[in-house]
């Protein structure tokens, strides 16, 4: 599985660079073939420190196997993706956090050590977040046929607060195709109990305390938007991802976060 990653890691990088070469001038094309041979070596690194190690199994949390196959997204997010996403990415974030919480007492679920992230800083944000965003993801998404509706209590909710719900896609589109850098896309519930949409950098989350106030809410739907979750199909076409992603929306998953949490004031539990 490490030469597979770093094959694929590799075949990212030469399909970007014939995609801008035509362009470019020699000076250019030179100082592009260095950055992404820098990213593909960070990348390979990554792939080598995370994933397989038995380490996050030595803390509070746990990697959780996604809820459906590998290959269930499929042609919507490719297994590919989904088992390079899952499996280093994210157990290297597990990984993380536990080993900052190591010798901690009552550090209590992922849920709630999300309240206190921004506080707390390193690896409890950025891991710690990463960890709770990740199993959140997963629970969002399942095979394209099985998408569904959303509920008549979510429908309305959504139809109060943004008219549609195409009104509502064009709006969290943007702020997910809008997010610079690396992040989340978000919808969920507000402190008014309507519905709202926001954008997170990095592995911050709306139910971070401290967020800010237009940002803080209980999310019921969450989209990975670095790199990682898209690049290996999708290269450098956010918005084609982003606009995909509603082909596979668990919408029953969605529903219930929003009835039996977000709607009452709580933040989702996940396994993990």
């Amino acid at each position: 599985m490490k030469i597979v990653a770093l094959f694929l890691c590799a075949l990212a990088c030469v399909s970007a660079f014939q995609t801008q070469s035509m362009s470019m001038t020699e000076s250019s094309r030179r100082d592009f073939i260095k950055a992404t041979g820098a990213a593909a070596l960070g990348s390979a690194a990554f792939s080598l420190a995370g994933g397989n190690s038995p380490a996050y199994a030595d803390g509070p949390y746990t990697l959780p196997d996604l809820p459906y196959a590998y290959d269930a997204l499929e042609p919507i997010i490719d297994s590919a993706t989904m088992k390079f996403h899952h499996d280093k990415h994210h157990a290297t974030y597990v990984a993380n956090v536990n080993k900052a919480l190591a010798g901690k007492d009552g550090v209590g679920s992922i849920l709630d050590l999300q309240a206190g992230a921004l506080k707390a800083g390193g690896a409890v944000r950025n891991s710690g977040g990463g960890h709770y965003n990740h199993c959140f993801f997963w629970n969002c998404m399942g095979p394209e046929k099985e998408s569904g509706s959303p509920s008549a209590a979510l429908a309305t909710a959504i139809d109060e607060a943004f008219g549609s719900m195409d009104a509502m896609k064009e709006k969290f589109n943007a702020a997910a195709t809008g997010q610079f850098g690396s992040g989340w896309a978000w919808l969920g519930v507000k402190a008014d109990g309507k519905l709202g949409i926001c954008g997170t950098p990095n592995q911050d989350n709306p139910l971070m305390k401290g967020i800010g106030k237009d940002l803080a809410m209980k999310p019921i739907l969450g989209l990975d938007v670095w790199e990682h979750a898209y690049y290996l199909q999708y290269k450098n076409r956010r918005l084609e991802y982003v606009t995909n992603f509603w082909k596979i929306v668990n919408w029953a998953q969605v529903s219930d976060n929003y009835e039996s949490y977000a709607s009452k004031g709580m933040g989702v539990p996940v396994e993990g």
